[in-house]
């Protein structure tokens, strides 16, 4: 694999004193650079980026931080620093915009439903703005309903988790060869095989709404972003000096 690329090197450090700035600013760092729901009033739109720097935990950081050095830096030797960065960002930028559109549909289904049997938009919006709801939307729409409704409204997304699907989708492209593990099944599997397992288990536990802590259509964003890079770069052959 050879040294520590720049751009990687770069976003590792960049990452880790982020992540150090959250331990100690936590609800701060937190409501500025997360990325929240458009319609929660701590949404800005520098999030769309910030968030990618954010981390919810050591362990979050450490896989996240391993797989970019593991799997980035033999992409930016290939591709060189531009257009290393240029595909980390877009794949992250990916990974937000599915992950927001996922948000936006499971909270316009609660919020129609709740306007369906009768409650005002207008008092449905100030409530949830204020950091509240109605338990009487429980019998009114169903708690798996109301808590989804909430859980998009309220939960912030953070993490470079989506970036690195890209990542890890450009790897298979490149190295399709290559032979990986899984810490949980420990034999050698071709990144050709090993990429889509990993992302066909967001895909089950994303569609089945199974309560994982993970943003899974986060992971499945980056991995599309990433997906369509790859399929027009290698189909149009891009010049390597055009990214210089």
């Amino acid at each position: 694999m050879g040294r520590m690329t720049d751009a990687v090197k770069h976003l590792l450090i960049i990452n880790v004193l982020i992540f150090i700035a959250t331990q100690l600013y936590q609800e701060q760092m937190l409501t500025w650079f997360s990325l929240w729901y458009p319609e929660n009033p701590n949404f800005e739109w520098w999030q769309v980026v910030t968030h990618m720097f954010m981390h919810g935990g050591l362990f979050h950081i450490i896989f996240n931080m391993y797989a970019l050095w593991a799997f980035g830096t033999p992409l930016e030797q290939m591709w060189g620093r531009n257009k290393f960065l240029f595909f980390y960002f877009s794949a992250g930028l990916g990974a937000a915009l599915l992950h927001t559109g996922v948000n936006y549909f499971v909270f316009q289904d609660g919020l129609q439903a709740l306007v369906d049997q009768g409650v005002d938009k207008n008092q449905i919006m100030e409530i949830i703005a204020g950091g509240q709801y109605s338990t009487a939307w429980n019998d009114m729409i169903g708690t798996d309903k109301v808590d989804s409704f909430l859980s998009a409204y309220n939960t912030p997304a953070v993490g470079a988790s989506g970036a690195i699907y890209g990542i890890l989708v450009a790897f298979a492209f490149a190295f399709s060869e290559a032979e990986l593990m899984l810490i949980f099944l420990p034999i050698p599997i071709k990144a050709k095989y090993f990429v889509p397992l990993l992302i066909a288990g967001d895909l089950i536990f994303g569609f089945t709404g199974t309560a994982t802590g993970i943003a899974h259509f986060a992971h499945i964003g980056g991995a599309i972003a990433g997906f369509i890079m790859m399929w027009y770069w290698k189909k149009n052959q891009f010049n390597k000096n055009r990214w210089n």
